[in-house]
């Protein structure tokens, strides 16, 4: 009997450790600076590592986060974000930031998701109403934020921003990778390259194809 607990504890532990490396795994090097030359190069975590002798401060250094981001645009919102595109000293440590800018009242960060990132995010100006949407059965959870408030969306749920104050409004968003990659829900379903057959949207939403074709022919604006 206590051979079978035994096996019985031994395969939940064997199961929790596949879940918990799910994710990528922590770097077995100080840092691994992104570069796109393959030339004495390892590849790791989609970039090639420079050799850490050469790795500078301007590896992991960002200047211009202060300025503000440009809002004329239909959504009235710019997402700055510093990943391992921006910062190659970021590759392979999980982390990344973005500064948010929202015009006066409307300003919206539409809903979205970030397949490979968890989001914290934190008001430095003005008034944000925010929420994210459960899986199934899709509960809607939501907070009226002000300066100084912060509010976690997790990884992989449709989330948003959206401005109710009549000033400007800044958020700053931490995320749980160096890549977490966003997928804005409109822009996805409505404006794919090729777009997606205009019977499956009619069937699933429900509306008329001739809203769908109507849809589909708008130009979806990128706020990043």
């Amino acid at each position: 009997m206590n051979g079978a607990h035994f096996l019985v504890a031994f395969v939940l532990l064997a199961l929790s450790s596949s879940f918990a490396f799910a994710f990528d795994p922590s770097p077995l090097q100080d840092f691994c600076v992104a570069i796109n030359d393959p030339k004495d190069g390892v590849f790791v975590n989609g970039k090639f590592c420079r050799d850490p002798m050469l790795a500078t401060a301007n590896d992991f250094s960002f200047s211009g986060l202060n300025i503000l981001g440009n809002t004329s645009n239909q959504v009235g919102s710019n997402v700055t974000l510093l990943n391992v595109d921006k910062i190659p000293g970021l590759n392979t440590l999980g982390i990344s930031i973005a500064r948010i800018d929202f015009a006066p009242y409307g300003g919206l960060n539409p809903p979205h998701i970030h397949p490979r990132a968890t989001e914290i995010l934190v008001v430095l100006e003005g008034t944000l109403y925010v929420g994210f949407v459960t899986s199934n059965p899709n509960r809607l959870i939501t907070k009226v934020l002000n300066a100084g408030d912060v509010f976690v969306f997790p990884i992989g749920l449709i989330h948003f921003q959206f401005n109710i104050g009549n000033t400007n409004a800044v958020a700053i968003a931490g995320l749980s990778s160096q890549n977490p990659g966003v997928i804005t829900i409109a822009n996805a379903v409505f404006g794919s390259n090729p777009p997606i057959n205009p019977d499956v949207l009619a069937k699933a939403f429900q509306l008329d194809k001739n809203v769908v074709n109507y849809l589909q022919k708008q130009f979806w604006v990128n706020n990043h």
